[in-house]
């Protein structure tokens, strides 16, 4: 079973200042609003309302933390950031998480990796090229889900992964990979958790998964 199947809510942080403290790893998903994120996150841990869509697109402005538990011990974090692209807030709000989103991505030193939602219907816009802006300055990985891949064809997913590839090519040197996903059907799902799990555990993901 997947250590993130285990994973609970945790807090909600509304300011920098009041992000949890202390070394456990986390890493973050990001997307644009209603490109599938919190679908992502439930379907990985296995869980139908761990994390919450927002019936009003933009109206969640908080960051919700998961944790990943071993019974009772806390062994990391998956961080929720609000989604973006939003019209249906204010230039002073928006600017206010803009800049949060920003200090957070580049500053967070328990911050382990950027999974990146992208409807794969849309393609990456220039708000989630801003995101990889941000996250890319780390040089830390991004991986890209390109969800709801299962509303295209066959041909159209095979052109939009080369497409992708090939785009985030001028962020050179960040880390940055992409895959197909389908949060109803499951697609990618072993893929992605399998990275993610490498991300956050790596010492003992790489023991338990080497041949003797």
């Amino acid at each position: 079973m997947s250590k993130l199947h285990q994973t609970r809510f945790f807090t909600t942080v509304n300011e920098l200042h009041t992000l949890p403290q202390g070394d456990i790893p986390e890493i973050a998903f990001a997307g644009r609003s209603n490109a599938g994120k919190s679908s992502a996150i439930n379907v990985l841990c296995n869980q139908k309302r761990l994390a919450f869509a927002s019936k009003t697109p933009g109206r969640t402005q908080h960051i919700n933390y998961f944790g990943v538990y071993a019974k009772e011990t806390l062994l990391a974090y998956l961080v929720d950031l609000p989604g973006y692209g939003y019209a249906a807030v204010g230039e002073s709000t928006r600017s206010h998480w803009n800049d949060i989103l920003s200090n957070y991505l580049q500053n967070r030193k328990s911050l382990v990796g950027l999974v990146l939602i992208v409807d794969a219907r849309r393609g990456l816009t220039e708000l989630d090229e801003q995101m990889i802006r941000w996250f890319g300055v780390t040089q830390k990985p991004i991986h890209i889900l390109l969800s709801k891949s299962d509303k295209q064809t066959y041909s159209e997913n095979r052109d939009l992964l080369h497409s992708i590839n090939e785009q985030v090519k001028q962020f050179a040197p960040a880390q940055i990979s992409a895959q197909l996903f389908s949060s109803t059907k499951r697609v990618g799902l072993e893929e992605s958790d399998t990275l993610i799990q490498e991300w956050l555990f790596k010492e003992v993901f790489l023991s338990e998964n080497t041949p003797n």
